[in-house]
């Protein structure tokens, strides 16, 4: 696939991603009413927008290796800046650091995003991988848009529906289908193919893009991590054809 066609699509998609989840956001917190029959769709509301946050989270994902637009870092760092922003008030360039030690040392003591003390825990595990990121800067800033909320009319029952709940979901999606379930440990130890201690949640198609935007291709991802997120399932397939793990195009970590 040529650089523009790639630049394109991930550009198409990183816009309908960021207006749906923005459009949700606004709605939700400022016009939603939560009474009457239409109390009926807040439940679908909350997983919608819970979907879209891990969308917004992964397109900065894209951002930081790349593959978002190629040749173009900063327009990457832009967008992606403003997706993390936008989502927690995520530092990108933090971030973006550590996700590259990551892949340097996926799976091992030097890597930020691994627990390496109990790499079969799951609360341990998450509760490190949430307060790595979200810290004081953040808290502050989250803080702030809070209160202006407030000021602007926003419902605390709204906020905590349409913002504090998705934020919360779709962090522990992002974590589990991203993190946890390709990286963890089982009960006899290490069971993974390669170097890249990673492994991929088997999913149908539409199973994987609902849970993680394909995240759950996760040893995919590590062969080829210049590979947007739409394309992981193609790579998925040129995987299973050739029956080598390491055989993936443009694998390198």
């Amino acid at each position: 696939m040529s650089v523009a066609r790639q630049t394109a699509i991930g550009l198409t998609l990183a816009g309908l991603i960021m207006g749906g989840w923005l459009a949700l956001h606004v709605w939700g917190i400022f016009f939603q009413p939560l009474d009457g029959p239409v109390l009926a769709i807040v439940p679908l509301m909350i997983l919608t927008q819970s979907w879209l946050g891990a969308g917004m989270f992964i397109i900065a994902h894209d951002a930081m290796h790349g593959s978002l637009a190629p040749g173009r870092p900063r327009l990457n760092g832009i967008i992606g800046q403003i997706c993390l922003g936008a989502y927690a008030a995520f530092s990108f360039r933090t971030m973006n650091v550590a996700h590259h030690q990551h892949h340097r040392a996926p799976g091992s003591a030097a890597d930020p995003d691994f627990h390496a003390e109990r790499p079969d825990a799951f609360r341990p595990w998450f509760f490190g991988f949430f307060t790595r990121y979200f810290g004081w800067r953040e808290f502050s800033l989250v803080t702030a848009v809070l209160i202006a909320y407030l000021l602007l009319g926003a419902r605390v029952a709204n906020l905590i529906l349409f913002w504090a709940v998705p934020a919360s979901l779709s962090a522990l999606q992002l974590f589990v289908f991203g993190t946890w379930l390709p990286h963890r440990h089982g009960r006899s130890g290490a069971d993974f193919a390669d170097h890249h201690n990673a492994r991929t949640i088997p999913m149908p198609w539409l199973v994987s893009l609902l849970t993680s935007f394909h995240f759950g291709l996760h040893h995919e991802h590590h062969l080829s991590p210049n590979t947007p997120w739409w394309r992981l399932p193609e790579i998925r397939r040129a995987t299973l054809a050739t029956g080598s793990p390491d055989s993936s195009p443009g694998s390198r970590v």
